[in-house]
């Protein structure tokens, strides 16, 4: 999809990326924190009208990215994310 963008933001003990193609959010991935250096994806979810865009893919590699950048490990229990992650040996050396 095009002029698509990712956000993100976090509280204290969670944290949410959100993908957007334009103005409409087109579906997110969520964590949980466990501590400052781990984080555990608990779920990605891409609303029907982007199923098969590849948004969700873009959001894992997003997290990823963002978890490589800020010294982050990820416990991938989302089976999206975690099917990602293990298609790809390049993501592999985040996850913990």
């Amino acid at each position: 999809m095009e002029d698509t963008k990712i956000t993100h933001s976090e509280s204290e003990t969670r944290g949410v990326f959100t993908v957007f193609s334009g103005e409409r959010e087109m579906g997110k991935m969520t964590y949980s924190k466990l501590g400052n250096k781990k984080i555990i994806i608990d779920h990605t979810e891409i609303y029907q009208e982007a199923k098969g865009s590849g948004l969700g893919k873009n959001l894992v590699e997003y997290g990823v990215s963002w978890a490589r950048k800020n010294g982050i490990k990820i416990l991938p229990l989302c089976p999206f994310a975690k099917a990602v992650i293990d298609r790809d040996k390049t993501l592999q050396d985040i996850v913990n």
